[in-house]
């Protein structure tokens, strides 16, 4: 009988632990869906220039994200990638146009409402804090802005890829 009881206490424990180090294991995540082709103008004029700067639609890019309740404050970043071809004098920059959606009551995301210039390292653009469940925000709204557009600039093809992460504070 002795037996059977400690084998017994030797499950629950295992289960117990499996429970703790499946939660542990949650990770964040982040989605993202869109992209953007900066349509120009074109210039009829001798000595015209461009406006300069260009801004896509508000909700150009949607993410989601998803922070469990142990990591509790997490931060989204984002940076760009040349790909293959992209020339400094042409500033990116991004901003969160929306909260998204959320079951979590107590949850919050805060900053990225303003432009943020994107660098080739990342930079932050917003903060979610979970408290007491896990945080998941879908549909979260973010509009990029492309300044430094100049005919001084040699006429080519200039693509960039937006990199986005999350990662814990």
């Amino acid at each position: 009988m002795k037996t059977i009881y400690l084998l017994y206490q030797k499950k629950i424990f295992l289960i117990i632990i499996l429970l703790i180090s499946n939660f542990y294991c949650y990770a964040q995540s982040l989605t993202a869906t869109g992209s953007w082709t900066g349509t120009l103008p074109t210039i009829t004029e001798a000595g015209s220039n461009y406006s300069g700067t260009y801004e896509s639609a508000t909700n150009q890019i949607i993410l989601s994200t998803s922070v469990p309740l142990l990591l509790g404050n997490a931060k989204v970043s984002v940076r760009y990638e040349a790909n293959p071809k992209w020339d400094n004098s042409l500033i990116l920059s991004a901003r969160r146009t929306s909260n998204g959606t959320t079951l979590c009551v107590l949850c919050t995301i805060t900053g990225g409402t303003s432009y943020q210039p994107i660098a080739l390292t990342d930079i932050e653009l917003y903060r979610i804090r979970a408290v007491l469940a896990l945080a998941s925000y879908s549909n979260i709204n973010i509009q990029l802005q492309l300044s430094g557009v100049s005919v001084t600039l040699p006429a080519d093809t200039y693509q960039s890829r937006i990199v986005f992460t999350v990662s814990a504070i």
